[in-house]
């Protein structure tokens, strides 16, 4: 079993309710959570004009390649009515691969770790809460360091 983080997001309809929902289809399909972080509101990130955002962060198992999980989460994702019109715009469910243990992945469609989670309080405080010794195999740095070079720059 290989262990991931993945970061969950929603901002249309019931966010908490579309969060609970992904962590039940992701433990449908291969993808076991073992830990999830406390559920938080956020304003949006990139597209502005749109409704606030309730984000989370979870810790999974999977048996899952990566490349499998990816189209898990995406299945998952579509099944849940995602359509995906403006970049950064409005989603019922958004699903994140941040980590995959600490393997580096650098495809067209396949980046791990995610390439803004340095840039992104909304992944890095809940990711903080549950994880905050996670050290990113690209900057070498904890997940609580990232956080705190990212508060000192705003």
């Amino acid at each position: 079993m290989s262990k991931v983080w993945i970061a969950l997001g929603s901002n249309m309809g019931d966010g908490r309710k579309n969060l609970d929902e992904a962590v039940e289809n992701m433990n449908k399909n291969g993808v076991k959570v073992e830990k999830i972080s406390t559920y938080i509101e956020t304003e949006p990130y990139g597209y502005t004009e749109q409704d606030n955002f309730v984000n989370a962060v979870c810790i999974a198992e999977t048996e899952l390649s990566p490349r499998e999980l990816l189209k898990t989460l995406l299945a998952i994702e579509l099944e849940m009515g995602r359509v995906r019109l403006i970049r950064w715009g409005p989603r019922i469910i958004d699903l994140d691969i941040l980590f995959y243990e600490d393997l580096i992945i650098d495809e067209e469609d396949l980046k791990v770790p995610h390439i803004e989670i340095q840039k992104r309080s909304f992944v890095l405080e809940p990711m903080d809460e549950i994880s905050p010794e996670k050290v990113h195999p690209v900057f070498k740095k904890t997940v609580h360091e990232l956080l705190l070079e990212l508060n000192e720059q705003c």
